[in-house]
């Protein structure tokens, strides 16, 4: 099974899948949807069984694939997951045929054509995968623009009345951020050089090299801007609210459930072994940004009357979380982290599905256009509530784990930074409940039609996987965190970190 070549079949199918859909004849929209769906089931039973072929306390990097691609400098098609990417390959194959089938309904026919909506997303996956597969700086770097192109496209042409704002404002934000990597890698490349012999953007061999501290922190930075941009992190935010209010259903919940975790797992993946002394450097920095960020966009959440903003400005909050715990070189921050990512990806997910449900009903994602809505639409307020309560990491949900292990393994090394960030949680109770008393809660709003339907059979199939992952997660999290824990050991080892000693404390008696 470790031959096989996995991640170069899950790299190209989902591109493949794009083409024969976009190929299809003109008005063959269900055709369009079922080969989509059918296809991105597909990817998804190829990453349950490299799953199930991957050795926990095995090699690091596992399925490895390297192909010769510029030979000049050095770039190579080199691929290959240890266990923080392998779950992020995880979550992007249970997403995505959930989002085409929660899309079925999304590319209006005779005006947006139905058939490139869902090769754009096939698309999506194929760079989305390739981002965390990717072993070679360089062609993780091309990955991490090609992502821009569809989900630009599924914004800007699919998205709601000011999506074109927001694609524009979406794509320059990433670009300017991609192209401050891109000098960083360049950057990284003369250092290897230099050190080497010969130029390398191989993860290994740049791992070992020993940089001046100064330049360190010149690259540290070009890498960290373009990654807080992506994540995004406090005061690199500001596209975020634009664009998962204005994209579609499907397209907001691979945004902020998997593109923006690229931000979060470069932390992990570049900035910390890469940089190990800048990172130090740099560290109080973020913790004070992600703090900022707790409670900036709990506060803003709060205020929202918009439900896809208010859901966008809570993964604000959450990215602060995930920030803090890969900064704080711990293990169990780190590993806190990762499953934060995955479990925001679950939970941040099913929120913005239910809205969409909703919309679809009401034509609307406003506040004030529900109110009791739970009395005609208990199903739907009950995965509602569901996935509110993962939101607020209550415990007994798949998010209580990840956040618990991130404020215990800061506090282990900044008591100050976790009892801080740990006031965000009463905030995110607020922010959540809130939303749900004023749409599903009290009396019948009156202008709300008696005859609209509950959760329909398709998305009970949508929702019901998800939900279903937030609850086993969240009872039951220790599969997930054995494939986690020693890719993050190694992650620290690499950043030069080593865990606080337990301290015991002696009593005396007489």
């Amino acid at each position: 099974m470790s031959d096989f070549p996995f991640l170069t079949v899950l790299t190209v199918l989902p591109l493949v899948g794009a083409l024969v859909v976009a190929l299809l004849p003109v008005g063959a929209d269900l055709l369009a949807k079922r080969v989509a769906l059918g296809w991105s089931l597909l990817v998804l039973v190829i990453t349950i069984v490299m799953c199930l072929g991957f050795e926990a306390n095995g090699d690091r990097f596992q399925f490895v694939d390297s192909y010769a691609w510029i030979p000049q400098f050095g770039a190579r098609f080199d691929f290959g997951v240890d266990g923080i990417a392998l779950v992020m390959l995880a979550l992007i194959g249970v997403l995505v045929p959930v989002v085409v089938l929660a899309s079925w309904h999304d590319a209006e026919p005779g005006r947006r054509s139905v058939k490139t909506f869902f090769a754009l997303l096939l698309a999506l996956e194929s760079t989305m995968v390739g981002v965390f597969a990717a072993t070679d700086v360089f062609l993780f770097y091309v990955f991490f623009e090609a992502m821009l192109v569809p989900m630009y496209f599924l914004i800007g042409s699919y998205g709601g009345p000011r999506r074109q704002y927001a694609a524009v404002k979406f794509f320059l934000y990433s670009l300017v951020g991609g192209l401050l990597m891109l000098a960083a890698v360049i950057g990284l490349y003369v250092a290897s050089k230099g050190e080497l012999g010969a130029g390398t953007f191989a993860f290994q061999n740049l791992v070992e090299l020993n940089m001046d501290p100064d330049l360190q922190k010149w690259l540290f930075a070009g890498f960290f801007i373009a990654f807080a941009i992506k994540a995004p992190l406090f005061p690199f935010h500001t596209w975020l609210p634009d664009a998962g209010g204005q994209a579609p259903i499907g397209a907001a919940v691979l945004l902020v459930g998997v593109l923006d975790k690229v931000g979060t797992f470069g932390f992990l993946r570049y900035c910390l072994p890469l940089f190990p002394d800048a990172t130090r450097s740099f560290a109080p920095l973020v913790f004070a940004l992600a703090l900022i960020g707790i409670f900036y966009g709990a506060f803003l959440a709060m205020g929202q009357s918009d439900l896809k903003r208010l859901v966008a400005y809570t993964s604000i909050a959450h990215f602060g979380f995930i920030a803090i715990g890969c900064f704080a070189l711990t293990t169990q921050a780190g590993t806190g982290a990762v499953l934060y990512m995955v479990n925001h990806g679950l939970s941040t997910g099913a929120l913005f599905l239910v809205v969409g449900f909703l919309a679809a009903r009401r034509g609307s994602v406003l506040v004030q256009d529900f109110g009791g809505a739970a009395k005609l639409m208990p199903l739907i307020a009950g995965a509602f509530f569901i996935a509110g309560l993962s939101s607020l990491a209550l415990p007994g949900t798949n998010s209580f784990v990840s956040e618990f292990l991130v404020l215990i393994g800061t506090y282990t090394v900044n008591s100050v930074v976790a009892i801080i960030a740990t006031v965000g949680i009463v905030l995110a109770a607020l922010y959540v409940l809130w939303m749900y008393q004023r749409t599903m809660q009290g009396p019948l709003n009156p202008a709300i039609p008696t005859t609209l339907p509950d959760l329909t059979r398709r998305e009970a199939w949508v929702i019901g996987p998800v939900l279903a992952l937030v609850l086993a997660l969240g009872v039951y999290p220790k599969p997930v965190l054995d494939i986690i824990t020693p890719a993050v050991q190694a992650t620290m080892q690499d950043a030069g970190a080593s865990d606080p000693t337990p301290t015991a404390i002696s009593g005396g008696g007489k």
